[in-house]
């Protein structure tokens, strides 16, 4: 994308920038302004099911250490007067660093006479939904991750072997059960599951070994479960059907922080080589009489144990 652009930034007239009397055309790059930075990133944690589902480590900067229980100390039986005797707790440190997630939008030149509040209310939904969708991508199946090889939850899966196929060993019910189980084969608890919307059908249809459902829709405000653990759904643009139909995990073992408000920047006349129009030509703006908005923001990722996540596969098929 080339970055040189007809605007001119001119605000130095005003004592203090106030985004909801300054028109985009005169701020065309700066902060996202606090209050919709807020609920962009609100709906970005609400759309991803990452977000919902891994812990959130604080993050100050763009790189934290931090400390997690890996295994906790053990108790023992003590007679009268006997001494009790000290067990000692596996802590582990690890260090999570952000990464720069962005996201592109063309957008129509009449925005340029509203106000930067105004604007980014606007065009919040689509900033959040863009980086939810490439957020959940990476962090799920390691698609153009920038936080390095075997990271992502299905890189984990991989690594460890931890992946039952679709009736491989009965009705859904004995899949799901057994999915669970290989994670509880490494003394950890599943805690939630993600899938796509469009395994939602086979859910609904599952039935334990007394004919009961195994699934129960979102109702009065409570997420989704099967099995009576919550399932957080993922945009389908951000799955790999090939790879896996549903993925079980101790949640507890995937992190993930935000350390710092978002960035913008907008051009009227670059070329967006990443885009096409019907002939197959990357979209020039200045052809179209539309501007781009970029925005940016810091993001971190990373999962802390390999045996904390598994998969129900696809089908097998024979030829």
């Amino acid at each position: 994308m080339k970055t040189k652009s007809l605007l001119k930034v001119n605000i130095q007239q005003f004592d203090v920038f106030n985004p909801a009397n300054i028109l985009l055309q005169d701020a065309v790059s700066g902060s996202v302004p606090k209050e919709e930075g807020t609920l962009i990133l609100k709906e970005f944690m609400t759309q991803s099911a990452v977000t919902r589902l891994a812990k959130y480590e604080p993050m100050a900067k763009p790189e934290k250490e931090f400390t997690y229980l890996a295994s906790g100390p053990g108790a023992y039986w003590v007679g009268e007067g006997e001494r009790i005797q000290t067990s000692k707790a596996t802590w582990l440190k690890a260090k999570m660093v952000s990464k720069k997630l962005g996201v592109i939008i063309p957008v129509s030149k009449e925005f340029l006479n509203y106000t930067v509040k105004d604007f980014f209310a606007q065009i919040r939904p689509a900033v959040a939904e863009a980086f939810a969708i490439k957020f959940d991508q990476a962090a799920l199946f390691g698609v153009d991750s920038p936080f390095g090889t075997g990271v992502s939850v299905f890189e984990r899966i991989e690594s460890s072997g931890n992946k039952i196929a679709l009736n491989s060993i009965g009705k859904l019910y004995d899949e799901l059960n057994g999915v669970i189980a290989l994670i509880e084969d490494a003394d950890k608890d599943v805690d939630g599951f993600t899938t796509t919307r469009r395994f939602r059908q086979k859910l609904r249809g599952a039935k334990d070994e007394n004919g009961l459902p195994i699934f129960n829709d979102a109702n009065a405000g409570a997420a989704s479960q099967v099995l009576g653990l919550p399932i957080g759904y993922v945009d389908s643009k951000s799955w790999d059907y090939e790879k896996a139909l549903l993925i079980a995990a101790n949640w507890d073992m995937a992190r993930y922080g935000i350390p710092q408000g978002m960035e913008y920047a907008i051009s009227t006349d670059a070329t967006l080589t990443t885009i096409q129009d019907a002939e197959g030509n990357p979209i020039n703006l200045f052809e179209r009489d539309m501007f781009a908005l970029r925005v940016t923001q810091q993001v971190g990722f990373m999962t802390l144990s390999e045996d904390a996540f598994a998969a129900l596969t696809p089908e097998v098929t024979t030829p």
